[in-house]
């Protein structure tokens, strides 16, 4: 780790992955969004004391045989048909740069900021920028972090079943991180 680096390590089960997709299902007169989320987020993110990151060594996993919705017959189809989990049991952020992070990095704060790195989904790899909102406590960082994305950007089909009328082929992904310094 580079000296001066500020290593925070997230905080499983206290961080959380959620995606929502908009379906209408049969016999409903509206749309709704399908739901799902995870805990099972794990990973680290080194920051320059610029705010820059170290790509090398920063990486956010989701594993996604975890996901659940309030449905576990769409967590059935969806992990073994859309995301295929037994091939690719993980999603991965590797961010490479952070636009509009103060410099140098504050102690202690909120801030907005995009965060652009490359993220790797059902074994696609494509750069992706999320916006992010972040507060940092001292060794306490907290944030959520924003973006959408189609099916068809990492190779999954737009799931068809019976009951389900249509789905709108975009995914909104939003983390929620909770992380803490952590000594190199």
């Amino acid at each position: 780790m580079p000296a001066g680096a500020i290593r925070v390590a997230v905080v499983p089960q206290e961080s959380k992955a959620t995606f929502r997709v908009r379906e209408q299902l049969a016999g409903i007169s509206f749309p709704s969004d399908a739901v799902g989320t995870t805990g099972a987020v794990t990973g680290q993110l080194v920051l320059q004391p610029d705010g820059s990151i170290v790509a090398d060594v920063s990486k956010v996993s989701v594993d996604l045989r975890d996901l659940k919705t309030d449905d576990a017959r769409r967590d059935n189809y969806i992990k073994r048909t859309t995301i295929q989990v037994d091939r690719f049991p993980t999603a991965e952020f590797v961010p490479t740069k952070a636009d509009g992070l103060p410099s140098p990095l504050p102690a202690s704060g909120e801030h907005s900021f995009t965060l652009t790195g490359l993220m790797t989904l059902h074994g696609v790899q494509k750069e992706l920028t999320r916006d992010v909102k972040a507060k940092r406590e001292g060794p306490s960082l907290t944030g959520t972090a924003t973006t959408s994305f189609t099916f068809g950007d990492f190779g999954m089909a737009i799931p068809r079943v019976p009951l389900v009328l249509s789905i709108v082929d975009e995914i909104r992904l939003e983390v929620d991180l909770v992380a803490r310094e952590a000594s190199a």
